[in-house]
């Protein structure tokens, strides 16, 4: 920020404007280079020194004070979530436990993983036609807010075929070593309950048809030999894309109900 100050020609110069922090910074440096003067008079002199060592600390502490703050992380309001999320309640049901199977449960997920999808569909990195007006609507502080309020609702789980059960079960927990396929609780935590810091989904209780979908996808944008609609939005790493491109349609069908049925 700049001042104006008439030059000694007649005219005008300029000069950086001061504010408390500079003016309290100079006044620190000019404090201590005093001191740093009267000690080198008195060096032999040991309280000289613990007093100049006390003073000198005391100077840093107030340099490091008049040093900006970081801006804090914005925190989502679950209040604020309920009521913007009224427009989701049609898909997604009133407490993100939607009835339809083709629309994604949402009750109990992680926030960060949700603000993700939201953000990536508006911005067109992970096509979605259904939602693509809703998500174009959201400010960022929108989608923590309704991140936020689903993420403290609590997901329903279905039931589990007994004929997929035990193929289900050992592809999630164990993996495919055939393959080279890992096991999905790596990840996903052995409930299915997801890593939330790490920004892996919850996936427990999910409609076994929209998780179908979802693997068939990340299959199809893994490997070359699979048509249909692709996810690409697993980050730079792939993950999901490599581990679906081993997966088999009765492998998919079995994870997919098995995890519906997950819980604790």
């Amino acid at each position: 920020m700049y001042e104006s100050v008439k030059g000694g020609n007649g005219g005008f110069g300029t000069k950086p404007a001061m504010n408390d922090e500079h003016c309290l910074i100079g006044f620190v440096m000019s404090f201590r280079k005093s001191i740093e003067q009267q000690f080198a008079r008195t060096k032999r002199s040991r309280g000289s020194l613990i007093m100049a060592s006390a003073i000198g600390l005391f100077g840093s502490m107030l340099v490091s004070a008049a040093e900006p703050v970081a801006n804090p992380a914005p925190v989502g309001d679950a209040e604020a979530g309920k009521a913007k999320s009224a427009v989701c309640a049609g898909c997604h049901g009133a407490d993100g436990n939607s009835v339809v199977s083709s629309f994604p449960k949402l009750a109990g997920q992680g926030i960060k993983y949700t603000v993700k999808q939201l953000q990536e569909i508006k911005s067109g990195v992970r096509p979605v036609p259904e939602m693509t007006a809703f998500a174009q609507a959201l400010s960022d502080q929108d989608m923590l807010d309704i991140a936020t309020y689903y993420s403290e609702q609590t997901s329903t789980v279905e039931g589990v075929d007994p004929e997929l059960k035990e193929l289900g079960q050992k592809l999630y927990r164990a993996g495919n070593a055939e393959t080279g396929l890992p096991s999905c609780a790596a990840c996903h935590g052995p409930a299915g309950d997801g890593m939330a810091s790490a920004g892996f989904p919850k996936i427990s209780g999910q409609h076994g048809a929209y998780t179908a979908a979802q693997l068939k996808a990340f299959r199809a944008a893994g490997r070359d030999d699979n048509e249909g609609k692709r996810r690409e939005n697993d980050g730079e790493t792939k993950m999901m894309r490599a581990v679906a491109a081993k997966l088999s349609d009765k492998e998919i069908d079995a994870l997919a109900d098995y995890i519906s049925g997950l819980h604790q």
